[in-house]
Formats: C-alpha cells, sequence, structure tokens
C-alpha cells in the first residue's frame, strides 16, 4: 500500500521500481529517516520492509510475508547485488540506495536520540539484547531504548505477554529482529495488535551491536562485497542462501530482461 503525499514533502515517495519479480523503493537515508519522523510526528502507523535475495526466494512462499510486502509502506533495497541488478536494467539506482541496518544505524540512533523517539527491539537471545541497549546508549545517551528477547512461542500467553509489554511500553518505533521469515510472519499476525508505530523487520542488527555477530568492515559495503565476508566467516549457514538461492530467481531475472529490452527497443 502506498501512501500519497504532496511532491515537496520532505517524506515523499520515493521512487518504487520491480526488481526480480519484487517491488522496492529507491531511496536514501535522509528519505527513510524523514518518513520515520512525518510518521512518528502525528503517531501514524507504518511498515517499512527490505527485500534481498533472500527475502526474494522466501516471499513467493509464504502467504504472510506475501500480504506484509502488499501492504508495506516503503521496502528498502538490502542488498548490493540488487544494487546492481537494478542499473543493469537500467534504473537510476546507485550505492547510497541501499538501505541495510549498518548503513544506516549511526543516522538512525543520532535521530532518534535528539528527537525523542521512543524504541522497542524485539529479538536476539537472552541476555544479547540488553547488551546491545548499552553499547548503543553510550554512543547516544539521550537515546529511549528497550528491548526484549526473541525467544518465546508466537501462538500462545507468552505472544499476549510480549504485545502487552510492547503495548505499555508505547513505542515510536517496533524493530522486529527474529530472522526472515520469522519476523516476517510475526509482524503480519499480530499487526492489529500493536500500538500505532513505525514496525521495521531488522534481522540481526542487534546482535551487531552487542558483539555477538561479527561486523562486517563497512568497505565491504562500499565495494559491493559485504555477503562474500559474511560466507567467510559463516560459510555453513550462508551457503545455500548465497549459491543456491539466487538461482530459484531465473525466471524473474529473464522477465526484468525482457522488461527491459521492450523498453528500449
Amino acid at each position: 500500500m502506498r501512501d500519497t503525499v504532496d511532491p515537496s514533502d520532505p517524506a515523499a515517495a520515493p521512487r518504487r521500481i520491480r526488481l526480480l519479480g519484487g517491488q522496492v523503493d529507491a531511496m536514501t537515508t535522509n528519505q527513510l529517516l524523514d518518513f520515520i519522523a512525518a510518521r512518528v510526528a502525528t503517531r501514524a502507523s507504518a511498515l517499512i520492509a527490505n527485500h534481498n535475495l533472500h527475502s526474494l526466494h522466501l516471499w513467493r512462499r509464504s502467504p504472510a510475508m506475501a500480504a506484509l510486502y502488499a501492504r508495506a509502506d516503503r521496502i528498502e533495497i538490502d542488498s548490493a547485488p540488487l544494487i546492481a541488478w537494478g542499473r543493469l536494467m537500467g534504473h537510476e539506482v546507485s550505492r547510497a540506495h541501499r538501505l541495510t541496518y549498518l548503513d544506516w544505524r549511526e543516522a538512525f540512533w543520532a535521530r532518534a536520540a535528539g528527537e525523542g523517539w521512543r524504541v522497542f527491539h524485539l529479538g536476539c537471545a537472552p541476555g544479547v539484547g540488553e547488551k546491545a541497549v548499552v553499547a548503543i546508549t553510550e554512543r547516544h545517551p539521550r537515546l529511549k531504548l528497550s528491548t526484549l528477547n526473541g525467544f518465546f512461542d508466537v501462538t500462545g500467553p507468552e505472544n499476549d505477554a510480549v504485545l502487552a509489554a510492547i503495548r505499555e511500553h508505547e513505542p515510536d518505533i517496533l524493530l522486529v529482529g527474529m530472522g526472515m521469515p520469522r519476523q516476517e510472519i510475526w509482524i503480519e499476525a499480530n499487526r492489529e495488535r500493536l500500538p500505532p508505530c513505525v514496525v521495521m523487520p531488522v534481522g540481526g542488527a542487534l546482535a551487531y551491536e552487542a558483539g555477538a555477530v561479527a561486523t562486517p568492515p563497512r568497505w565491504t559495503g562500499r565495494l559491493g562485497v559485504e555477503w562474500l565476508w559474511r560466507f567467510a566467516t559463516e560459510p555453513r549457514r550462508l551457503f545455500h542462501r548465497y549459491f543456491v538461492e539466487p538461482w530459484a530467481l531465473a525466471p524473474q531475472a529473464v522477465g526484468d530482461i525482457r522488461r527491459r529490452l521492450f523498453r528500449t527497443a
């Protein structure tokens, strides 16, 4: 679902483009943060999803994920290969449009602290989120950040208790970091029970902050080889994701090529 906004508004909708069968928004970090600020200022709900090759592989196989992406207000391009593919297909996208957590985290936390945003994070193993809160608030002492671990039964009383904790916190922004597709499925299943806030699935974002997962050097992101660094550090877990799953997107790649040829014919 796309909102209708005045093009002169700093939070105006960016260009939404189709890549490998999915839709993504060509937006920068500033555009992302301006959109969040506009929604927080009016206490309006919003959903900010993200696409990479892994999510493009998963979302067709999960009705809940498909429903989530269909109603997302913004969809980040969370992948250097997607940026490269988009450029090859003739879209005006660049490194500035790649939005992973590690790309926008400092700008996000600084703005959250400066504007007094209340942030709630759901995810990580017990104790990991708390370490991340300490690390982040050391850099941004004015930040209002709480966390709850993601190890709970998502279908029973434990889930009710989690939702009650989120409502009690009254967050402006809810970060859900339980990994794909669990986080997307949880958001979609519980969206009607969440308080008005900006919801963002963020994977293992706070695990990086806590030092539980090694953080890729930022030069790998600039060169577009962050995925290779991740694979080198976790080859068994990531081999299938990086070297098998992308082949399932071949039909969508052919579709993109046909549209590209048709546009330039």
